[in-house]
């Protein structure tokens, strides 16, 4: 699957950042850094990156929104009682907790959950774009910083 999304290059990007970060189980930093690798400009890699993961996450929201449990079960694999157990969390931190729904595996039910709890739309979406963004920023710098050096001195 990443292979496939990677011959795309830029598409595949964002189609794989985009169901990265809902009902698809993937490391969207794999593809992100294969596109740096082919030579994709960076900032244009972030913005994609960040553009597609942002909008799957706001697909989740959607879904949290909707409140169908057959969906939210099936499509995404979250049982009633996982969300049940966010409601402290999100009562507490409200549209802050969108800060971190980019986190592997909790980062899906919490995007679910801030739309299933009907935390104000615009403040979660803005949180989760700064979140995600902020992670792929920092990916790319680490790829610049570390990457780079591991291929100018051959070190694997």
């Amino acid at each position: 699957m990443v292979e496939f999304l990677q011959s795309y290059g830029i598409i595949g990007l964002f189609l794989g950042s985009f169901l990265a970060a809902t009902v698809i189980p993937f490391s969207s930093e794999i593809l992100l850094t294969g596109v740096l690798l082919a030579g994709v400009n960076p900032y244009e890699a972030f913005v994609v990156a960040t553009a597609g993961n942002w909008l799957g996450g706001l697909t989740s929201y959607y879904v949290g929104h909707l409140g169908k449990w057959e969906i939210i079960e099936k499509w995404f694999r979250v049982k009633e009682e996982t969300l049940l157990k966010q409601k402290s969390r999100i009562e507490k931190y409200q549209s802050l907790v969108a800060l971190i729904t980019w986190l592997p595996i909790i980062g899906d039910v919490l995007a679910i959950a801030l739309g299933f709890y009907r935390v104000n739309f615009i403040k979660s979406a803005l949180y989760m774009l700064l979140g995600r963004a902020l992670r792929f920023a920092t990916w790319i710098s680490l790829y610049y910083l570390i990457g780079e050096g591991i291929l100018k001195y051959k070190l694997f």
